[in-house]
């Protein structure tokens, strides 16, 4: 018994000296990727919860930006990694719901290189007009459009983004008109709805916030089933008539598959912990964007059906981007 009980001693032993390095290990930086670049909103959410995470942690994070190609060059740099322990990513809508259907090939697998650690946060989409539309609500929208004999143009920030597919839906779900005008981002678009040369676009909370409280274009409704807190007068589409109608920009946070359950777990608890810190819920709120705190298991049920959902939209629309 005593030498069974030493050999199994000795092994736990070789097992953790050959095991990824704890979260608790402080010698070396939590590495937290985001595929977008500096400055930006998925940078910004990244910095403010990473601070109140490490403290939660007792570990440094550092942000490294990887953009590009619609995630997928972040993407591919976690999948590949077998840094576990070290190493988390902010994984989103075209990460683990559109990417899938819009690219003939990736580096990655959505759902199998990739484990769920928890939402972070998401993104309303406005319906938005110029100021020189005659309207001020969604029914009045629809009334005006349908005068409209050539249809009418909304705006994107381009193919396969969440505002382009958010849009799709909403002209299959309404039924009408419209022809989309894709833009090389959301800023250059809604440039041009201000401007009237365009005169709708789909556009997430965070970017038009500041428009919004300028009186630069009207928002008609939002695709949440809530009111937005930092919109509170903007009523949502399905109240208006348009049941059931969601979409979002949104976020999550991911590992690389490999990394093990208990660091994983760890990870979750330090991520609600910020999440519902009330410095960073008001920070966030700030930025025009939604905490969702949740575990991991709600976190991949969620991407299961937002996959399910949007593949179905892009294969009807046909877009690809390679």
């Amino acid at each position: 018994m005593l030498r069974k009980s030493f050999l199994s001693t000795l092994a736990a032993l070789a097992l953790a000296a050959t095991a990824p390095l704890a979260l608790a290990n402080n010698d070396k930086p939590l590495e937290w990727v985001v595929g977008y670049a500096a400055g930006g909103g998925s940078d910004v959410v990244a910095r403010t919860i990473a601070e109140a995470m490490g403290t939660s942690l007792g570990r440094n994070l550092i942000i490294n930006n990887k953009p590009g190609a619609g995630t997928n060059i972040a993407a591919e740099y976690v999948a590949r990694s077998k840094d576990f322990g070290n190493l988390i990513f902010s994984a989103d809508f075209a990460t683990l719901a559109a990417n899938p259907f819009l690219f003939s090939k990736l580096s990655y697998n959505a759902e199998k290189d990739f484990q769920p650690v928890g939402l972070l946060v998401r993104f309303p989409m406005f319906l938005v007009v110029s100021t020189k539309v005659p309207v001020s609500n969604y029914k009045e929208f629809v009334a005006w459009a349908q005068t409209q004999s050539e249809g009418v143009n909304w705006a994107s920030a381009g193919p396969g983004s969440p505002h382009h597919l958010v849009g799709e839906l909403f002209r299959e779900q309404s039924g009408l008109k419209l022809t989309h005008v894709p833009y090389r981002g959301a800023a250059p678009a809604i440039q041009d709805v201000i401007g009237g040369q365009v005169p709708a676009m789909w556009v997430d909370s965070a970017t038009v916030a500041p428009f919004l409280n300028a009186g630069k274009v009207k928002a008609l409704g939002v695709a949440s089933p809530q009111r937005v807190a930092t919109q509170p007068e903007v009523p949502t589409l399905h109240e208006q008539g348009l049941k059931g109608f969601e979409g979002y920009a949104w976020q999550g946070l991911v590992v690389p598959t490999g990394t093990p359950p208990e660091v994983v777990a760890q990870l979750s608890k330090a991520l609600q912990s910020a999440l519902n810190a009330t410095a960073v819920k008001a920070r966030l709120q700030a930025l025009g964007v939604e905490p969702l705190p949740g575990t991991p298991a709600q976190m991949a049920t969620f991407a299961k059906a937002e996959r399910e959902k949007w593949g179905r939209v892009i294969k009807q629309v046909g877009v690809k981007l390679d």
